[in-house]
């Protein structure tokens, strides 16, 4: 082999392997921690508002306006953050895994959706593997969307407020953190 085709295919062989890491930096840019599409367009603060039906816990751990530590990283700036309560619910919780009704990639393993947020879902819970319809907006292109119940899991769900460990404003009534990934304050 010439000294110049040698040159050529070692070239070559640099700016794959160069490609190759530039394109994997920029896909784990675009997802968090647990491999899933950046939460960018997630609606971090929210209304207050709560679904028909979800009712008030009646033995939450934590009360309304009791002061928590948020052990999840659902959103960059989430773990470690500081809370204050805003509201209690007992009601079954669900990760999803659904498109977007605006296109793009499939999101998986969605935390959290709760039972009132699905169209139809009965008075039952629903087991992993059904098929269902969203009714909440928690992300843009969600409600609406065809998804698929990964897990159940009947508990107390808390709406937050908080302000990220990364900084910015403040999060307000934020849906949902379940009563495992909450502490006691610090």
């Amino acid at each position: 082999m010439t000294k110049n085709k040698l040159f050529v295919m070692l070239l070559l062989s640099f700016t794959l392997a160069l490609t190759a890491c530039g394109n994997d930096e920029t896909t784990k840019k675009k997802e968090d921690s647990q491999g899933h599409a950046d939460h960018g367009e997630m609606n971090h603060s929210g209304s207050g508002e709560v679904p028909e039906g979800l009712k008030k816990a009646e033995t939450p751990t934590f009360k309304v306006g009791d002061k928590a530590v948020i052990n999840a990283d659902h959103m960059k700036g989430m773990n470690g953050a500081e809370a204050t309560i805003a509201g209690a619910y007992d009601t079954t919780v669900y990760t999803v895994s659904y498109t977007p009704t605006t296109g793009g990639k499939k999101v998986n393993d969605h935390k959290w959706v709760i039972h009132e947020e699905i169209k139809n879902s009965g008075d039952k819970p629903l087991i992993p593997g059904t098929e269902v319809v969203l009714e909440t907006d928690h992300m843009k292109g969600m409600k609406g969307a065809k998804a698929t119940i990964d897990s159940a899991e009947q508990t107390t769900v808390y709406m937050v407020d908080y302000t990220p460990t990364t900084g910015g404003e403040r999060i307000k009534n934020h849906k949902w953190v379940t009563e495992s990934e909450l502490s006691k304050d610090k």
